[in-house]
C-alpha cells in the first residue's frame, strides 16, 4: 500500500501532506476491519465480541468520553490537510515555544523535526489553535533584520559602510531588488538609523536570504565580521554602564556651652 500511494503521489505529483495523510488514514481504516474480522472468524472471540454487543451502551457511552480528544485531534487533523495551513516540508512556528520543518501529520498528531534534529509530537487539536509562523508556504525567501548599536562618538557612515560591505560578500545574499531598483541603483543591503536610544545609536540592516535556514546562518556570521570590522576601524559598540556619584557630607559639628 506505501509503495503503491507513493509511486500514485509523484506520478500525480500530489502534495506530500495528502499522500502522508492519507496513508495514515487508509491504515487506520485497514487495521480497525481487521480486528472486526479476527473477532468473528475466531468462535472463542466471536462470544466475547457478542457479549461485548450487549453492553454496547454503556460501552459506547465510556468511548465517546475517553475519545473526545482523540476525535478533536482527528477533526484537526482533517482540517489541517483540507486547509493547509502548513504542509510536510514546511518550516513552521508554533506559538513561541517550537519551530521546525514539517515531517509528517498522522490523524492524531504532527511530526515537526527541530533544528536540534530532535522530533517535536504536537496534538493536532494543540497544534490547530496556536499561532504558526510558516516561512515556506507560498515564498520561501526571507528579509532577516539585522541590528547593531554603536556608539554616540562613532562614524555612523563609517559603521553603514562597513555592515554592507560585510553583508553583500556573504554566500547566502539574495538580490531582492526589483528592476525599478536597479534602475535607481539602490544598495543591494539597505541600512537605516532606527533608534537613538540611551546608551547607543541603533541601526538596521535588511538582508534578504533564500530561506530562513540560509537567513540564520547569514546572520551569525555578520555579527562575527562585522565587530572584527567594527574593532579595526574604532567604532564602538556600546555595553549598558552607570556612573556613580559620591557625595561627601559635612560632618556634623556639636558646640558645648
Amino acid at each position: 500500500m506505501n509503495r503503491i500511494l507513493k509511486k500514485a503521489s509523484d506520478t500525480l505529483k500530489v502534495d506530500p501532506t495528502n499522500y502522508s495523510f492519507l496513508k495514515n488514514a487508509v491504515s487506520f481504516v485497514i487495521f480497525t476491519i481487521m480486528v472486526i474480522i479476527i473477532f468473528y472468524s475466531i468462535p472463542e472471540l466471536k462470544s466475547v465480541g457478542v457479549s461485548l454487543m450487549a453492553s454496547a451502551g454503556i460501552l459506547a457511552a465510556i468511548l465517546g468520553f475517553a475519545s473526545q480528544q482523540a476525535f478533536s485531534n482527528i477533526i484537526s487533523g482533517i482540517f489541517i490537510v483540507i486547509f493547509k495551513p502548513f504542509r510536510v516540508g514546511d518550516f513552521i512556528k508554533i506559538g513561541e515555544l517550537h519551530h521546525g520543518t514539517v515531517e509528517d501529520i498522522t490523524l492524531r498528531h504532527t511530526v515537526i523535526n527541530n533544528p536540534e534534529n530532535r522530533r517535536i509530537i504536537i496534538p493536532n487539536a494543540v497544534i490547530s489553535s496556536e499561532t504558526i509562523l510558516n516561512s515556506s508556504i507560498s515564498d520561501p525567501k526571507v528579509c532577516s533584520f539585522l541590528e547593531i548599536g554603536i556608539s554616540y562618538n562613532s562614524n555612523v557612515d563609517k559603521a553603514i559602510e562597513i555592515i554592507q560591505k560585510e553583508a553583500t560578500k556573504h554566500p547566502n545574499i539574495l538580490d531582492n531588488r526589483t528592476a525599478e531598483d536597479l534602475e535607481q541603483k539602490k544598495d543591494l543591503v539597505v541600512v537605516r538609523l532606527i533608534n537613538l536610544a540611551d546608551s547607543c545609536v541603533t541601526l538596521r540592516a535588511y538582508i534578504w536570504a533564500q530561506d530562513s535556514g540560509k537567513a540564520f546562518v547569514m546572520k551569525c556570521d555578520l555579527f562575527k565580521s562585522i565587530k572584527k570590522e567594527f574593532e579595526a576601524n574604532g567604532i564602538e559598540i556600546p555595553f549598558p554602564h552607570q556612573t556613580v556619584y559620591l557625595r561627601q557630607e559635612k560632618p556634623l559639628q556639636i558646640t558645648q556651652s
